[in-house]
């Protein structure tokens, strides 16, 4: 997912390099317990008190076919039908062009004949951002999150999203950080994780894909999120091995319910 946002929030836009603050739409306090309460009593209330982000698990999903469905959870968040949702699944091999790449057409380097060759389609996006590859070995994760009432903060959220990822990379001994100037997770020059967002009506929607044994050659098809001169790694090449997907999966959910204070429901 990549990195080039537009600048100003709009109604019904899409980010993917956040402003510093949004209107109320864009394309792009801690809990106690009772000090009374007995030991243990005090966790539970503030276990209470969170909001719930339930985790839906889709195993491997078309592009096309995960975001009809993520289309109709934006509408059911909205209209206040479902709680918070992280979505976590894999796409087949895929190609997305957010809407800062729809006028470089350059950015996608294979031929059309070389990505039908590896059976890779391009897929015009309702994203911020220029182009990326998802594929197998990606952990892509949708967030369908209500902003609302208090962080309410485009450039904030996509940073919490970063904050994830790093703490995610850490619990796996990786030491991850930002660049400045460009949204992510980056080792050194290489890109671990790619964020690209869109918020309708403080509706969170698009998110991150975070490669743990992604097949890196691919990315060679594309200027990965429209950024020469910067590579791309995995978990599983920093590492020398990947590690489950299961794990990563799970450590990633807890960060993110830790980074936006919900509570977990499978």
């Amino acid at each position: 997912m990549p990195d080039s946002l537009p600048r100003r929030a709009r109604s019904g836009g899409r980010l993917g390099h956040p402003p510093a603050s949004s209107g109320r739409d864009a394309t792009r306090g801690p809990h106690h317990g009772l000090p009374t309460a007995e030991p243990g009593a005090g966790q539970a209330d503030e276990d209470r008190a969170l909001r719930v982000l339930e985790i839906r698990r889709w195993g491997t999903v078309a592009y096309r076919k995960a975001l009809d469905r993520q289309r109709d959870l934006v509408r059911s968040r909205q209209a206040g039908e479902i709680a918070d949702q992280l979505v976590l699944l894999e796409h087949p091999p895929v190609i997305t062009v957010g809407v800062s790449g729809r006028g470089r057409p350059g950015h996608v380097l294979a031929s059309a004949a070389g990505l039908r060759e590896h059976g890779i389609e391009v897929i015009d996006v309702p994203r911020g951002g220029d182009v990326t590859y998802h594929g197998p070995g990606q952990l892509v994760g949708y967030p369908i999150l209500s902003l609302k009432p208090d962080r309410c903060d485009v450039h904030r959220y996509v940073r919490d999203l970063e904050e994830v990822l790093i703490r995610t990379a850490a619990r796996f001994g990786v030491e991850a950080g930002r660049t400045e100037g460009l949204t992510g997770v980056w080792v050194g020059r290489e890109k671990l994780a790619a964020i690209g967002v869109r918020l309708s009506r403080w509706v969170t929607s698009h998110g991150f894909a975070l490669n743990v044994a992604t097949d890196l050659d691919h990315f060679r098809l594309i200027v990965p999120c429209g950024l020469a001169g910067y590579g791309v790694t995995s978990l599983a090449r920093l590492l020398g091995a990947a590690p489950p997907s299961t794990e990563v999966e799970a450590a990633l959910a807890a960060e993110f319910a830790r980074r936006f204070d919900r509570r977990l429901v499978e």
